[in-house]
């Protein structure tokens, strides 16, 4: 019952949250042992700040669970790969493990762009996994930014309109 797509099922929960509220929709659920001890979604525009990815807020709450910053014995579930900033978090937290549902080419740093998840001069390295629920993380990601597209050309059209009188 408990393994990686349950926990990535999870995620994707947040993620969808996240995309009801105008966020990115990406979730992430920090795991130890068959317990999720951090969860949280994409809360940038609502906090007004750019390092509160999911990761960032799932991290933070998994360390206060823990009680202490290291989580070597901890998995991180995330619907898209984690950008720079939460690959970097994570290594320095020491995650065990960063289980991921969509690659991300152009921005992903657990090999997409670069693999700081597992930079050979770093002293510690995050085990990856990857494509679990790939299918729906990026289903949810693409509709969103579909969506998106299509609220700015209407935006667009209005403006030029608006400009005719």
């Amino acid at each position: 019952m408990f393994n990686d797509e349950y926990f990535m099922r999870e995620a994707l929960r947040l993620a969808r949250k996240a995309a009801a509220d105008g966020e990115v929709p990406i979730g992430a659920v920090i795991v130890r042992g068959h317990e999720i001890i951090g969860r949280a979604w994409n809360q940038v525009e609502l906090l007004k700040d750019a390092t509160a990815h999911a990761e960032m807020l799932a991290l933070t709450q998994a360390q206060t669970a823990v009680g202490d910053w290291r989580l070597n014995e901890c998995s991180l579930f995330v619907t898209k790969e984690p950008c720079p900033m939460c690959a970097g978090a994570s290594v320095l937290c020491r995650v065990g493990r960063v289980v991921i549902g969509a690659n991300d080419p152009k921005y992903g740093a657990a090999g997409g762009s670069v693999n700081l998840l597992q930079f050979d001069g770093w002293n510690h390295r995050c085990d990856i996994v990857s494509g679990v629920l790939e299918p729906e993380c990026r289903a949810l990601l693409r509709e969103f930014f579909r969506e998106r597209r299509k609220q700015n050309a209407e935006s667009q059209r209005r403006e030029a309109a608006a400009e005719d009188f």
